[in-house]
C-alpha cells in the first residue's frame, strides 16, 4: 500500500475512534444525568398501589384529576387565593419557601394548614440543589422542614426542587429526610408576565388528565387568574386535587421523583 494511502487510512481510523469515544461519553453523561434517580408518574404510582382511597375522598383512578400547586409563598397575596379556594371548596398543594416567606407570614401558614391544604418544602433560599454541595442542600431542606413543623406541628412529606433540578445526590438527601420530589407538567411561566388572561390560556393549553399545574401565588397576575382557571377546568370535567390525592392510594415515597 502506498505511503500516502496508509496515512489516509490511519487518519480515518483515528477519526472513527474519536467519534466512537465521543458517542460513548455522551451516552454515559446522559445515563448519569437522566436515569440515576427513581422517577414515576402519578398514574403509574396509583396503578401499582394496593388498597383503597379513603372514604369520601376523590379516587383519581376513576375521576379525571389534575393537581393544583403553588410555589414560593406564602406572600401577601396568599390570603386572597385561600379565599378563592375556600369559596370553591377546593384544596391545593403549597410548596413553601423559607427566607422572606415562612418566617414572615406564620399566620398565613397556619391558615393554609387549618383549611386542609397540603404543605410541601421549597427550600429555604431557593438555591438550585444540584449546584451546591450535599451539606448545603440538606440544610436548605432541613431548615425549611423545621420551620414548617414549628408552625403547623407537622413535617412535610413532599418537596419541589427549585427550577425542577434534581439528581442522585438530591434524591438521596430527600430519601434521608422523608421527602418525595414533585415536578410538574403545566407551567404558566407566571413569573414573566402579569397578564392573567395569558396565564389562564397557558394553563388550559397544557393541562391533561393526571397533570400537575405549577403556579406562583406571589406574582401579580396569578391569583386573579385562578378563578377563571378553576371554572374552565371544571367545565372540561377535571377534578382539582392535591398532589397526595392525585397519587392515592399510593403513598409518596421518600426520594422518588413524581412527574406526569
Amino acid at each position: 500500500m502506498p505511503f500516502s494511502a496508509r496515512i489516509r487510512r490511519s487518519r480515518l481510523l483515528v477519526a472513527l475512534a474519536a467519534t466512537a469515544i465521543t458517542a460513548l461519553a455522551v451516552t454515559v453523561t446522559l445515563a448519569l444525568t437522566v436515569t440515576t434517580y427513581d422517577h414515576t408518574s402519578p398514574r403509574a404510582a396509583r396503578n401499582k398501589a394496593s388498597g383503597t382511597v379513603a372514604a369520601g375522598a376523590v379516587d383519581c383512578r376513576r375521576a379525571k384529576c389534575v393537581a393544583l400547586t403553588f410555589d414560593g409563598g406564602p406572600s401577601p397575596t396568599t390570603p386572597r387565593l385561600l379565599d378563592i379556594l375556600k369559596r370553591d371548596h377546593l384544596h391545593a398543594t403549597f410548596f413553601l419557601q423559607g427566607k422572606g416567606h415562612i418566617a414572615k407570614y406564620p399566620e398565613i401558614i397556619r391558615r393554609i394548614a387549618d383549611e386542609g391544604h397540603e404543605i410541601g418544602n421549597h427550600t429555604w433560599n431557593h438555591k438550585v440543589l444540584t449546584r451546591i454541595d450535599a451539606a448545603d442542600a440538606r440544610e436548605e431542606l432541613t431548615r425549611t422542614q423545621d420551620a414548617i413543623e414549628r408552625i403547623t406541628g407537622t413535617r412535610p412529606v413532599l418537596m419541589r426542587p427549585p427550577e425542577g433540578r434534581t439528581n442522585r445526590k438530591v434524591a438521596e438527601i430527600c430519601r434521608e429526610l422523608g421527602l418525595a420530589q414533585v415536578l410538574w407538567s403545566v407551567t404558566a411561566k407566571d413569573y414573566e408576565t402579569t397578564d392573567s388572561a395569558l396565564i389562564t390560556k397557558r394553563v388550559l393549553d397544557q393541562t391533561h388528565r393526571d397533570g400537575i399545574i405549577l403556579l406562583h401565588d406571589l406574582h401579580k397576575g396569578t391569583v386573579p387568574a385562578v378563578p377563571g382557571i378553576i371554572k374552565a377546568l371544571e367545565q372540561r370535567g377535571y377534578t382539582i386535587v392535591t398532589v397526595s390525592q392525585l397519587l392515592a392510594p399510593a403513598e409518596p415515597r421518600p426520594g422518588m421523583v413524581y412527574r406526569p
